[in-house]
């Protein structure tokens, strides 16, 4: 399909004879007024819109005016024959993106049509982009009902539209950067950048540089000036993953930042001032970093502001299966493979894990399920000894303290093979149901049949009432 062009114009040799110069590449109409012009940009969309400035009544910068305050905007492009700055500048103001003088030059305009095009598309794709942030990124979309998580997004809802500072504690693996990706996508920012940097990643000098940038000829090395991420980062989000792996030296240099909104690159002496809004993370206990002199009390107080905690994913194994089921999903249609079902023994087992790696162990878990079985259904049979097994010790990394592990069932260590855990399990399923091999059935999440099977292979551990 070709490209539409709406050509507004009072002289009829003119936009006749633009039309006619433009029939063989675009689906051109034609109006002799801005009313007119109305009527049509009402009816249907357009691609360009070309208006002259001057005309009865209303004028061509009420035509662009117009054709901007529509939901599909057209790209706008201003001729007239009275050109001058003045007229130019105001046209670009009200959104035009170029402007022609006439007699009108068809190949400069066919030019200016395609760039025009270009533009215009670039918005769209920009556009489309922004809305799948704002999909993949809103707070709605963080998934879990447990109350701790929703302590965290209610507090989330209330600081996101704020310029307040933000600190997210918890372990590694709990999602602190999605936390901030989804206050930033919450927030008055949303369309300006969210630059991310992993403060422990970096060695001292490196991460200086990589934050506030440098100068030429700053150190050996630095042949050029280059751009840090704080400048990248101006008018939105920038966030310090890792905030108390940062040096005595750059503490200092980011504490300036929050305290006069400023920045110096390293080995200049101008304060570039910025609106940059920061939130920090950390899996560590800054409070005793304090106390321990490796981190700076005031800067501390600086990031403070406003303080979120992430709980581990052990403290909300309530929110387990719905994560188990998105990742499932997520992870199916990427290989385009049927989804896994998780059979209730197995969902169990998962559910009582304790995921010293948090979201993002179970996150992988999902991918190599996915990958590995490619459909049909998980059994707690299928688990590795790890998820079934007992004893297990997860200590807590930042927030949180440690804690034992204690499976439903079981009470030996983990270390047993495979088989041994499953003659195991099944003999405890079957005591606690007393012998009711369907009780014992549902128990272990597997079918009476799948129960009879196992009975059958080892018939020495059969308690059952037959």
């Amino acid at each position: 399909m070709m490209p539409s062009v709406l050509i507004v114009d009072d002289e009829k040799h003119t936009r006749e004879g633009l039309q006619q110069a433009l029939a063989e590449s675009y689906d051109v109409t034609i109006a002799a007024s801005a009313d007119e012009a109305f009527n049509l940009l009402e009816a249907q969309p357009y691609d360009v819109v070309l208006t002259d400035l001057r005309m009865p009544g209303k004028s061509g910068l009420k035509v662009i005016d117009k054709a901007l305050a529509l939901p599909h905007r057209p790209a706008v492009l201003m001729m007239t024959a009275y050109g001058n700055i003045e007229t130019a500048v105001e046209a670009m103001k009200r959104g035009a993106v170029d402007f022609l003088t006439k007699p009108v030059n068809i190949e400069r305009l066919e030019v200016l049509i395609q760039r025009a095009l270009k533009t215009k598309t670039l918005e769209v794709e920009v556009q489309h982009l922004h809305e799948r942030l704002d999909e993949k990124f809103k707070i709605e979309g963080i998934i879990g009902t447990s109350l701790k998580l929703k302590a965290v997004i209610d507090k989330m809802k209330l600081v996101a539209p704020s310029r307040a500072t933000i600190l997210i504690e918890g372990e590694s693996g709990t999602g602190k950067e999605l936390i901030a990706q989804a206050i930033h996508q919450a927030s008055p920012r949303a369309r300006a950048p969210f630059v991310a940097v992993h403060c422990a990643a970096l060695s001292d000098n490196l991460l200086e540089s990589e934050l506030f940038g440098h100068e030429r000829g700053s150190f050996t090395g630095a042949t050029e000036r280059r751009i840090g991420r704080f400048e990248s980062a101006a008018g939105g989000t920038l966030f310090l993953d890792e905030i108390g792996e940062i040096s005595q030296s750059t503490q200092v240099k980011l504490l300036r930042f929050l305290e006069t909104k400023a920045i110096e690159r390293v080995g200049g002496s101008k304060a570039i001032d910025l609106d940059v809004r920061l939130v920090a993370a950390t899996n560590r206990n800054l409070e005793q970093l304090v106390r321990d002199g490796k981190f700076r009390e005031d800067l501390f107080f600086r990031l403070n502001v406003v303080r979120l905690f992430m709980p581990p994913l052990r403290e909300r194994p309530e929110d387990v299966p719905l994560l188990l089921a998105h990742f499932i999903r997520v992870f199916s249609e990427e290989n385009g493979v049927p989804p896994l079902t998780v059979e209730a023994g197995a969902l169990r087992t998962l559910q009582a894990y304790a995921w010293p790696g948090n979201i993002r162990e179970l996150r992988n878990f999902c991918e190599n399920a996915v990958v590995l079985r490619r459909g049909g259904s998980l059994t707690e049979y299928d688990l590795e000894p790890k998820f079934r097994g007992t004893g297990q010790a997860a200590s807590a990394t930042g927030g949180g303290s440690g804690v034992t592990h204690q499976p439903t069932m079981g009470t030996e260590s983990a270390s047993f093979s495979v088989e041994e855990n499953e003659k195991r399990l099944l003999r405890e399923a079957l005591l606690k149901a007393r012998g009711n091999r369907t009780k014992a059935a549902e128990l272990m999440g597997v079918s009476r049949r799948t129960l009879h099977r196992k009975i059958a292979q080892w018939p020495e551990l059969d308690v059952t009432d037959k």
